[in-house]
């Protein structure tokens, strides 16, 4: 019994920041040098009473309306964020009860950022490959705008809102394959990357210091332990898979910032058209970048029934982890590949069916939203 992703939607909130508009705060930036530096054209902002919930809710309901699943299939919620909407009681209890999940439905929450996606899959296939659910929804949703001061132009460039919803199951054949897993954690850089007020050990920010209440981020200390770290967890994934890079189709990292991801591609030698990018619509959405590449790359043919995909996530913490992947797509049979392969144009991100074999795709160039 092998788990294996079924169907992915994400939802983006409505209000904007492009780079046009950070440029008139912030005049002695281009719009040019944001998006050659970061790859990023447009982040999306929740509203000042949209949280995390929300996004994940928005996100399920799509999973549930695309016919991939019913609430009642559910039978275990994994929830990650790092912006809960209290800190107690659980955010997946409320997300639920907001969709009407099952009472016998399991429902947590866990702390990742940018690798939680990837251990979000870990902890599915645990369960799924025990016994102990069927079906899994993983949703992963952050609202890391609420964090970020005003001033801060250098994050503020990068990061938006978002939530990506996941529904993994048993795979329909033995072809899919969840794993292996590496995973690795460092908190000696935790002061690289944190908002210091609002848990127990500093429950609000002196006046003195304001700034504690908002994401501080070292970007050259971040840049340097993605640099250090990362290109050895992809390697040992690789001698874990007895695989080399040229056996893999895909690679979809984390998407930090085009910047770093091209340094990484670059220096694993990885070829341009196999390393996918897709964040100038949507940003850095944390734990949700990866999940929103997937729904992207598998709306441009990119992914097809057995392909060999691996996932690389890491940043807060630090944490990262990587994950190798034989592609199945969705259960949803009834729907034509015709179908699945149109785009939506709504801003809350596009629906899809079942992913197309490789032999309905063919040879489609590109993979980037240029």
């Amino acid at each position: 019994m092998n788990a294996a992703i079924h169907h992915i939607e994400y939802y983006l909130p409505t209000g904007t920041l492009t780079s046009e508009a950070l440029t008139v705060e912030f005049p002695d930036w281009s719009v040019a040098k944001i998006e050659e530096k970061v790859g990023i054209k447009t982040r999306h902002v929740a509203a000042d009473s949209e949280c995390s919930s929300d996004l994940a809710v928005a996100a399920a309901r799509k999973v549930f309306d695309s016919g991939a699943a019913k609430p009642s299939d559910i039978d275990f919620l994994l929830l990650c964020t790092q912006s809960p909407d209290y800190f107690l009681p659980t955010t997946a209890c409320l997300v639920q009860d907001r969709l009407g999940l099952s009472k016998q439905c399991g429902a947590l929450d866990f702390n990742l950022g940018c690798s939680g996606y990837v251990y979000g899959l870990g902890l599915a296939k645990g369960l799924i490959e025990t016994g102990q659910a069927s079906n899994v929804l993983l949703v992963t949703a952050e609202t890391y705008t609420k964090f970020i001061h005003k001033s801060d132009r250098g994050v503020r460039t990068i990061f938006g809102d978002a939530a990506a919803a996941t529904l993994l199951g048993v795979g329909i054949d033995d072809t899919a394959r969840l794993g292996p897993f590496v995973y690795g954690t460092d908190g000696s850089g935790a002061d690289n990357l944190i908002v210091r007020a609002g848990g127990m050990r500093l429950r609000q920010a002196p006046p003195e210091s304001i700034l504690d209440a908002s994401l501080h981020m070292d970007g050259p200390e971040i840049f340097a332990f993605t640099m250090s770290q990362i290109p050895g967890c992809v390697r040992t994934l690789l001698t874990r898979t007895g695989m080399a890079i040229g056996d893999y189709d895909l690679f979809v990292f984390h998407q930090a910032n085009r910047h770093m991801l091209e340094h990484l591609r670059k220096g694993l030698r990885i070829p341009e058209d196999k390393f996918y990018i897709a964040m100038e619509h949507c940003g850095n959405t944390v734990s949700a970048t990866i999940p929103i590449a997937l729904k992207h790359a598998q709306m441009e043919g990119r992914l097809w029934v057995g392909a060999r995909v691996m996932l690389v996530g890491f940043g807060v913490g630090y944490s990262w982890g990587a994950v190798s992947i034989i592609w199945s797509g969705s259960l949803d049979k009834a729907v034509e590949v015709s179908q699945s392969m149109q785009i939506s144009t709504q801003s809350s991100g596009p629906v899809m069916g079942a992913a197309p074999t490789r032999e309905q795709v063919g040879i489609i160039d590109g993979g980037s939203l240029q």
